[in-house]
């Protein structure tokens, strides 16, 4: 059984791999609808099961965006993951990337809940 530090890594890995097959225009539609919805969840401050109710909480961030990943690998072609998963390998090579755009989808996110608050 892989322990938790091991399926940590792979995901560290398989989200920037599917961030990279998204832009790629060889990626199939599907597999980028599923790629999208993959990448939101894992950046959203906001989870299905609010993260404060005990044990159920961390549920959703551990069984949840895996679920999210195993579907939307399974739609990308096998050599585009491959090639995906080594542009991002790349990507951790000098230590933890420091993108700012990253935080884009979170913080219009934020911004809309505020404006909904308002409103």
């Amino acid at each position: 059984m892989i322990n938790l530090k091991e399926k940590a890594n792979k995901l560290k890995l398989d989200l920037p791999a599917i961030f990279i097959a998204l832009k790629k225009r060889e990626t199939p539609l599907i597999a980028k609808f599923f790629a999208v919805i993959t990448i939101a969840y894992a950046l959203s401050p906001i989870d299905l099961i609010p993260d404060f109710i005990p044990i159920l909480g961390l549920l959703d961030d551990i069984i949840l965006l895996p679920i999210f990943i195993a579907l939307t690998i399974k739609f990308i072609p096998s050599e585009i993951l491959e090639q995906c998963k080594v542009e991002s390998t790349d990507l951790w090579s000098n230590g933890k990337p420091k993108k700012w755009y990253f935080s884009i989808p979170v913080i219009l996110i934020w911004v809309i809940i505020l404006l909904l608050i308002i409103n």
